[in-house]
């Protein structure tokens, strides 16, 4: 089975390089990887040319819908493999694809997160990985699929791509997992797919932090798909979590490994990720 990873990059001059960096490891190697800019204006466009395996994309019409779309419709592997700018591949990965596609029902799949740049990152990954294992076990097949860590087969994005919705104000991966499901195909979390992901999606002020995290169950809802409710306690917990997350994410001190007050007091303002979710034209 030969294996595209598709990119989809907007201003990621802060992460993207040490995301291919990672890609490059890969052993086996990806077949192919693809890195689509939407229209950015900082230096994403010149990090992503410097990778020669790179094959390097434009999408002007602003959205990352629009930018996945672009990849997808690119990309020639049996399977197409999604992740984001900040996403950390291990050396297995492709190996670890492969396995899980074995299964010739599953059409899509994805695995769990192993976030970095916060301090307790260990517990930031246990509460994440108890949440998709109980949605796992409590959507009754309706699973989400997620962006910085997914695979689909080429036959599901050619059968579902037309359906897909492009719009603001929904998650564009969890969407892709609802039609795939409407058309009784079959999607999965396995957790032999495992990616380091960025602690970044907690660096904002919390009313735009709590939006972002009800576009999950807003994207079911939307849907008019009743499992959103599952997702009420994620809501709940990332809203208690919120302020010693945030903490823990802005006093990291990635030199020293640890918390650091001087860190925490010297952080600015800037938010390090726009919400792809809003970023749509």
């Amino acid at each position: 089975m030969k294996i595209s990873i598709v990119i989809p990059v907007y201003n990621e001059e802060d992460t993207l390089r040490e995301c291919l960096e990672a890609v490059a490891l890969l052993r086996p190697r990806a077949d192919e990887v693809i890195v689509v800019d939407n229209n950015s204006t900082d230096e994403t466009y010149e990090i992503a040319s410097s990778f020669d395996f790179v094959k390097l994309l434009r999408e002007d019409r602003q959205g990352v819908v629009y930018a996945r779309t672009a990849g997808f419709d690119a990309s020639k592997g049996d399977i197409i493999a999604r992740i984001d700018a900040d996403t950390l591949l291990p050396k297995d990965w492709v190996k670890q694809v492969r396995a899980v596609f074995k299964d010739d029902r599953l059409m899509a799949a994805s695995g769990k997160a192993q976030y970095y740049g916060a301090s307790l990152a260990h517990v930031f990954n246990a509460v994440d990985l108890y949440f998709r294992r109980s949605l796992s076990r409590q959507l009754d097949g309706r699973l989400y699929l997620w962006g910085a860590n997914m695979a689909i087969k080429r036959e599901a994005w050619e059968r579902v791509k037309d359906s897909l919705c492009y719009q603001k104000d929904i998650h564009e991966d969890y969407d892709v997992a609802i039609h795939l499901q409407r058309l009784n195909m079959r999607v999965a979390f396995d957790e032999r797919l495992v990616a380091q992901v960025s602690s970044r999606r907690i660096d904002m002020n919390f009313l735009g932090f709590m939006a972002y995290v009800w576009k999950s169950p807003s994207t079911y809802a939307k849907h008019k798909e009743s499992v959103y409710r599952a997702m009420m306690p994620i809501v709940i917990t990332c809203a208690i979590g919120y302020l010693p997350a945030r903490v823990l994410y802005r006093g990291y001190d990635p030199v020293k490994d640890s918390f650091s007050f001087t860190k925490l007091l010297s952080q600015s303002d800037k938010l390090t990720r726009v919400d792809p979710t809003v970023n749509v034209a």
